[in-house]
């Protein structure tokens, strides 16, 4: 059978969203042990500890706890295989190498079919080896059959590349296999230009906290505390001389209205109904088409870096706005 193309429609709902939420949970306290451990390895010259394996075998019995909540933080990718059968054993170590090489954008999770036949017929699995992928609790269809090197590739790339431009699912490269920045665990000294920048947002100068905050990121794409920084002082800007009542009164009579949505999803969120601002969002998601549903998700992904993507409420969103998408 020849491989198809990533399709990145017909999603299965694994319903994970509290598997999702409870991994997320453990995920932020084991960060916060790993960078313990990477002071005290440092301070004692040697090796800190990685995240996790970037390969690692899955069977049905664990298949929810080791897969599903796993996949709120980096795509997994399944790879159904079985002993004795030469197109799949000759394509495990292919899938390997490509794990190894992409260092933790993804993970891979091999099943053997014999000890997991259940899984295996849930899943509908037809051929061997069948690829796919675990995305924020949702099933992506990758290939089925023999597949070429270049082939694979390119549908792992597609792959990463949707899950972190469509949920803002993107797993952190050299984190698992130890041959990232050790020191990247571990909280960075503030330095003035964005202490400048929190001190700016604590005035209310909401312009001068957004120009801070930009200029930190043109040095530092990466910085966390600078993104949230400005999603914060954004949202802030964007409620600022809003009248509640009017706003909330549009989006109740115009469901459609894009600009109605997104301003009463402002408003929630700033009045701490995180889960009525995504919610809102998500159902808009799946009202609309073309580019006013992606200035939607993407203004919903902007809110999830005002709450951070380890809450169980943006996981439990991300999960439901994969279903909305895919």
């Amino acid at each position: 059978m020849q491989p198809r193309n990533m399709s990145m429609r017909g999603a299965v709902d694994l319903a994970a969203v509290k598997a999702a939420a409870e991994a997320a949970q453990k995920a932020e306290q084991a960060r916060a042990a790993r960078a313990r451990q990477a002071q005290e390895a440092e301070a004692g010259g040697v090796a800190a500890p990685s995240a996790g394996p970037l390969i690692f075998d899955v069977s049905e019995r664990d298949f929810e706890e080791q897969v599903v909540g796993l996949s709120a933080e980096v795509p997994v990718v399944l790879n159904f295989w079985a002993e004795g059968y030469a197109p799949a054993e000759q394509f495990k170590p292919v899938i390997e190498q490509l794990a190894e090489e992409y260092d933790g954008r993804f993970v891979l999770a091999n099943v053997d079919l014999r000890s997991s036949q259940q899984l295996a017929q849930q899943l509908q699995i037809r051929d061997l080896p069948t690829l796919l992928a675990v995305v924020a609790g949702q099933l992506l269809p990758l290939f089925e059959g023999p597949a070429s090197e270049p082939e694979v590739r390119q549908v792992l790339d597609k792959l990463v590349e949707a899950a972190g431009s469509q949920l803002g699912v993107v797993g952190e490269i050299g984190a698992r296999s130890g041959r990232g920045d050790v020191d990247s665990e571990l909280p960075e000294p503030v330095d003035p230009a964005l202490a400048a920048a929190h001190d700016a947002l604590d005035r209310g100068d909401l312009g001068g906290a957004v120009q801070a905050y930009r200029n930190v990121l043109a040095d530092r794409p990466g910085d966390v505390e600078a993104s949230l920084g400005l999603a914060q002082a954004e949202l802030l800007q964007r409620v600022q001389g809003l009248d509640p009542q009017a706003v909330r009164t549009a989006a109740a009579e115009r469901p459609t209205d894009v600009d109605a949505q997104l301003a009463a999803a402002d408003l929630d969120l700033t009045g701490g109904h995180v889960e009525d601002a995504f919610g809102r969002l998500v159902d808009t998601v799946g009202r609309t088409f073309g580019e006013d549903r992606d200035r939607v998700r993407t203004h919903l992904l902007g809110l999830f870096q005002v709450i951070g993507a380890e809450d169980p409420r943006v996981v439990k969103a991300r999960g439901a706005l994969a279903r909305k998408l895919f």
